[in-house]
């Protein structure tokens, strides 16, 4: 069973490059270790402070628990944002080679 989440929020002007580096690391950490039952992407959006995460799971456990980067980037989020964060499971209508159903 696969669950889909997508968070969306918004960053204080002045921390959204210090959110997107903090991102970068949690990719880097996912190519290294290349953990199973996860397809992850993370977009920033044109107005450069808001970002948006989607996230499908396969199975019980979130594969994003186990990454040392993602606990370092929820710790200092709260810091980063200008609102509240917006999270919510989603079903997956369509995909065009963006992800798979």
């Amino acid at each position: 069973m696969s669950t889909m989440f997508v968070v969306r929020y918004t960053t204080r002007p002045d921390a959204a490059d210090e959110n997107q580096g903090a991102v970068e690391k949690v990719f880097a950490e996912l190519a290294e270790n290349q953990p199973d039952g996860l397809r992850y992407a993370t977009f920033r959006l044109a107005d450069g402070v808001t970002f948006v995460h989607v996230a499908v799971t396969e199975g019980e456990d979130n594969p994003l628990r186990a990454v040392t980067a993602f606990a370092e980037f929820q710790a200092g989020i709260a810091d980063r944002l200008a609102g509240p964060v917006d999270r919510s499971e989603a079903t997956l209508v369509g995909s065009y080679r963006v992800m798979s159903a």
